[in-house]
């Protein structure tokens, strides 16, 4: 059986436009779609979008919304043509003279004020912030490690600010870069990490958190993103750089795993509820926007003193060895080692007659060699 055409969906600034027209909210409108709250977000800024019924349901209420706010133009329209036209005869005007006023300079309505950097980072923190310090405390069940973790990442962004300032979701930035930070191998060899925290007061959520913190970190990171933060399976698998199908395992096994010790949490919407519910029973507090702006700066400008003065002792290090280091090669001499058999030498002494006669004989002859041997008649 072929689907018909998909209907058409208006652009995604016109359809927050209608759904702040019609005074919803995106939980509300979420939930007459049936979809997540963080999936309107997502569909609004244009990052991904709506796909089978999802699609046809979300579209046939945006075309509900738009229908409705016709009618509402129309209808002031409609009541003025119903008054009834009342033509009034002109009376006649005395003339006057009078001098003419100067007219008022028009005064040109004060513009948006651009956002210095500071401020534009300032509000991002104030706005994510809170949020992901209660996402990330499901994925690490550490509260300090959690804010660590956020103020790390935030950090981060302010060093690339530039590029995450342009970036279509810089939450979703700083929220990656917080997971890999919290997720990290390395935060087990640090000594806080071998103090257990207090648990949850609540034993229904020790008992979800301990779940929680069972499972694998890749399948707790996707469940978290998917059940909790509202993403969607796309999106999700995206952040956590894996394919969509490994992404859809990820998270059923992740959910088969929470159902198995928690029957009640079957149900997605239940367990969206329960993981909503467990990070706001937290008393979980960001530091303020400055005091983080200021720890990045002192962190980079440290950092940027280590890597000079490393560089200046490798640059001294280096003319050093070139200033002691010799010209040329000697090689080293072989220690001495006796040998054996071999008679001793002795000096030359005085020379026998027959020695002084061969030497003489020697002088004598032609030094060029000797004479050539030429046949003789005898």
């Amino acid at each position: 059986m072929t689907r018909g055409p998909a209907t058409p969906l208006p652009p995604p600034k016109e359809r927050r436009r209608l759904r702040e027209s019609a005074a919803l909210t995106q939980p509300q409108l979420a939930t007459q779609v049936g979809v997540a709250p963080g999936t309107v977000r997502a569909w609004e800024s244009g990052r991904t979008t709506p796909r089978g019924r999802k699609r046809e349901a979300y579209a046939k209420l945006l075309k509900t919304l738009a229908e409705e706010e016709a009618a509402q133009a129309q209808a002031p329209e409609q009541e003025q043509e119903q008054e009834p036209k009342l033509e009034a005869e002109p009376q006649p005007q005395p003339e006057l003279e009078m001098e003419p006023q100067p007219q008022p300079q028009p005064v040109a309505a004060p513009g948006p004020t651009a956002l210095t950097p500071a401020q534009a980072f300032d509000a991002l923190y104030a706005f994510g912030a809170p949020a992901l310090v209660r996402q990330t405390f499901l994925l690490t069940g550490r509260r300090e490690q959690a804010r660590e973790s956020v103020e790390r990442a935030f950090q981060a962004a302010w060093e690339r600010w530039p590029e995450v300032a342009r970036d279509r979701d810089p939450v979703g930035w700083v929220r990656a870069t917080a997971y890999e930070y919290a997720l990290s191998p390395w935060q087990r060899f640090r000594p806080r990490h071998r103090h257990p925290e207090p648990p949850p007061a609540d034993p229904g959520d020790r008992t979800l958190l301990n779940t929680l913190l069972r499972l694998p970190a890749r399948h707790r990171r996707t469940l978290v993103l998917y059940d909790g933060v509202g993403l969607d399976l796309p999106e999700t698998a995206a952040e956590t750089e894996a394919s969509t199908p490994a992404a859809a395992n990820r998270l059923l096994h992740a959910r088969e795993a929470v159902a198995a010790r928690l029957p009640a949490l079957a149900d997605p919407q239940v367990l969206h509820r329960r993981l909503a519910e467990l990070a706001s029973n937290e008393r979980l507090r960001a530091a303020e926007p400055p005091a983080v702006r200021r720890g990045g700066e002192r962190r980079a400008r440290l950092r940027t003193r280590a890597a000079i003065a490393f560089t200046v002792a490798l640059i001294g290090t280096t003319a050093l060895t070139v200033r002691t280091a010799p010209t040329h090669y000697e090689p080293p001499v072989s220690p001495g080692q006796a040998v054996r058999g071999v008679p001793h030498r002795v000096a030359p002494g005085a020379l026998s007659d027959e020695e002084l006669e061969l030497r003489q004989k020697l002088r004598d002859q032609v030094q060029d060699g000797p004479e050539r041997l030429l046949p003789r008649p005898e």
